[in-house]
């Protein structure tokens, strides 16, 4: 945690705005509470045709052994959460006509720039749900260029005992799980609208609430997840590669059979942070990494500047966090502890992946203003009624069961 971000200067009070996990209509314009509490990417880019299973909240990825210690060694752990908001006993599903993909790179250096490159697609697709509220799932796994397919899983239905679903491919076996979960992000969002429009100077300036008063915005919510168990060894190539970069994608069929990208997110909050306008963020999410800071993404780098300097950063700040956070991909070197903020590159990028727990809002608060704020008085486990998750499952796919 005292890591993260520690080799990009120091910040002011007011850059907590850029990378707390806010989708922000209006980052400079604060004028209260907005209609709809979002976080993490929770309804980042909202266009008509794009409802909320096509919106991704969370993207984790992790070594298992970490989160379980009896797990195999060598296992890793990816989730994608989408559909946010989902409220408690009712079944939601995935979209039938989108693909919903887990990209990979394979990195030799952890300080190499990543390049988004898809060595690897691990893709799904949802038909219509039976009687019992299952949906068949076909999984395609795309490595180098060679597509394993399989249609023969399924999701798991509200209530139902939680259904594993395997993959044997090249001698690997895959795990799949896909269902509603309870939504593992956690933050007092309606606090820290009142905190960024004190910080803005349009309402008295206020802190955090207390432990006592604190209320986590996520509680008691759903979201739609895809958890997979995936053997480093399968992914890992003829290089033997230990490090990757990943992101998470949602692609749209269109009325041509053909499929457009909807939606995107790595890291949690860097476009949702960096842009402020709608239409800016849906370009952002209809393109790889690769596009980042090509000369075609021009528009887009110029808000995201323009929000860095409007919240006081100079040229040279500016550079070090584009550096850092673009492309926008989810690093994760395996050979240690994975975790949000247990390890920086050269860049000041995060490299250790994420998992469920991480704090990620605590840790953006605390560096991004110099410790002068630590905490939201949120975390998982939750200090007063208003707050607090269920306990995680000790086995995989780990996220806690549906409210």
């Amino acid at each position: 945690m005292s890591l993260f971000f520690s080799q990009i200067t120091q910040f002011s009070w007011k850059k907590l705005l850029l990378v707390s996990g806010v989708s922000i209509a209006a980052l400079l314009v604060a004028t209260g509470l907005p209609k709809a509490l979002v976080a993490s990417d929770h309804d980042d880019g909202e266009v008509d045709t794009k409802g909320r299973n096509l919106n991704l909240t969370d993207l984790y990825a992790y070594r298992e052994k970490d989160q379980n210690p009896n797990a195999r060694d060598g296992d890793l752990i990816l989730t994608m959460n989408s559909n946010p908001r989902s409220i408690a006993r009712q079944q939601y599903f995935f979209s039938t006509n989108a693909r919903y993909e887990f990209k990979l790179t394979r990195v030799g250096d952890k300080e190499a720039t990543p390049t988004g490159q898809e060595d690897i697609t691990l893709r799904f697709e949802f038909g219509a749900p039976n009687d019992r509220n299952q949906q068949p799932i076909k999984f395609t796994v795309v490595k180098d260029g060679k597509e394993i397919s399989t249609s023969n899983m399924r999701t798991t239905a509200l209530n139902e005992q939680v259904h594993i679903n395997q993959l044997g491919a090249n001698g690997a076996k895959i795990a799949v799980f896909a269902g509603l979960r309870e939504d593992s992000h956690f933050f007092d969002v309606e606090q820290f609208f009142r905190v960024r429009a004190g910080a803005l100077g349009t309402a008295p300036a206020v802190g955090f609430r207390g432990p006592d008063r604190a209320v986590d915005s996520f509680k008691g919510y759903n979201v739609n997840a895809i958890a997979l168990r995936i053997p480093q060894e399968f992914l890992s190539g003829k290089n033997g590669a230990k490090t990757y970069d990943i992101w998470e994608t949602i692609s749209l069929r269109d009325g041509n059979g053909k499929y457009q990208q909807v939606e995107r997110l790595a890291r949690p909050a860097i476009n949702e942070g960096l842009l402020t306008s709608n239409s800016l963020l849906n370009a952002f999410n209809s393109v790889p990494p690769t596009a980042d800071l090509s000369p075609a993404a021009a528009p887009i780098a110029a808000e995201a500047s323009r929000t860095l300097k409007a919240l006081g950063n100079n040229d040279n700040r500016t550079k070090a966090l584009f550096g850092a956070f673009l492309p926008d991909v989810m690093r994760i070197d395996t050979t240690e502890a994975s975790g949000y903020g247990n390890a920086l590159n050269q860049k000041g990028s995060p490299i250790r992946g994420r998992m469920i727990k991480d704090d990620v809002i605590d840790i953006t608060l605390s560096v991004l203003t110099d410790g002068k704020v630590k905490t939201d008085n949120v975390s998982y486990e939750g200090s007063n009624p208003a707050q607090g998750h269920k306990a995680l499952e000790g086995s995989f796919p780990y996220l806690a069961l549906p409210n």
